[in-house]
């Protein structure tokens, strides 16, 4: 498939127009874009009923759905009860509503190193990681794909290498590079094309050309601190990155097809649509230079 293009969640305008986020498939599929993270950050409260009628909503749109599991999940706490049951419960409530609508892939958040020497978080976190992946084929969940997102706070669990590290515990499992989240850990980073480069080198050195050609991503300008992540921008900011050409031009010559989910702030629709255009335009250079 070529690379998929849509918003996180309901952006200002989607939200001035419709309540429900039942008519956003048509609402993006006017705008030419085809995939839609549905946000359950705060917690799993879409029903059943509605969950399935987003995905028929989708399928009749062409819309390609993500889940972004709860941010209560803490893969990495010392805390076995926390750790092994509650943040077991959030995926198992994910990957209900991820089957509900058909959605293919849920995101989540590996926790946080706390006082702890992260190669010790980085263990919790496989450990979680694996009893849900046991859980998840008992339950008849095990089609579904578990994407450990990159983050942007410097005391997160969340490096390249430690996603990278988590995703090679089973072949089913895809990771999420948010290219703000790097660019802000990495205090403005990724400046060039080179720089994505680097990022696609690491991923094809460690889990493999095919698994990173279809990777999932999202994507914002970034404001950062020393501490990393402060607060997700819009594209018109000018004093902080990623720029997205960049990561565009790597992916193409490098033949990736991501998901790539645009969460700026309250313009992500508008912002997925240009990072499209992006796109377009750079398979037709590389392609007109390839002939």
């Amino acid at each position: 498939m070529g690379a998929l293009f849509g918003p996180a969640g309901g952006s200002a305008a989607f939200s001035a127009q419709y309540k429900s986020s039942l008519d956003m498939p048509k609402y993006l599929a006017a705008m030419g874009l085809t995939a839609f993270e549905y946000q359950c950050g705060r917690g799993v409260t879409i029903q059943e009923n509605s969950a399935k009628k987003l995905g028929e909503a989708a399928r009749e749109y062409g819309i390609s759905l993500s889940i972004h599991a709860p941010y209560f999940i803490s893969m990495s706490s010392e805390d076995e009860v926390k750790r092994l049951q509650g943040s077991l419960r959030y995926f198992m409530e994910s990957a209900a509503a991820a089957k509900a609508m058909g959605a293919s892939r849920i995101v989540f958040h590996s926790g946080s190193c706390a006082k702890m020497p992260r190669k010790q978080a980085l263990a919790l976190a496989k450990d979680t990681l694996l009893h849900v992946l046991a859980a998840y084929d008992e339950a008849g969940f095990s089609e579904i794909t578990l994407c450990p997102e990159t983050m942007g706070k410097m005391n997160q669990l969340g490096t390249l290498e430690e996603v990278i590290a988590l995703c090679r515990l089973d072949e089913r499992l895809i990771p999420c590079i948010d290219f703000g989240h790097v660019n802000a850990r990495s205090q403005g980073g990724l400046q060039t094309e080179a720089d994505i480069h680097r990022i696609i080198d690491a991923l094809e050195a460690g889990i493999g050309v095919e698994r990173t050609k279809k990777i999932h991503s999202h994507f914002s300008k970034i404001e950062f601190s020393a501490g990393g992540e402060v607060r997700h921008l819009t594209f018109e900011d000018t004093l902080y990155g990623p720029e997205f050409s960049p990561v565009a031009a790597a992916c193409v010559k490098r033949g990736l097809s991501p998901i790539f989910i645009c969460e700026s702030a309250g313009t992500q629709d508008i912002d997925a649509a240009a990072m499209q255009q992006a796109w377009l335009l750079q398979n037709e250079s590389f392609y007109s230079q390839s002939t």
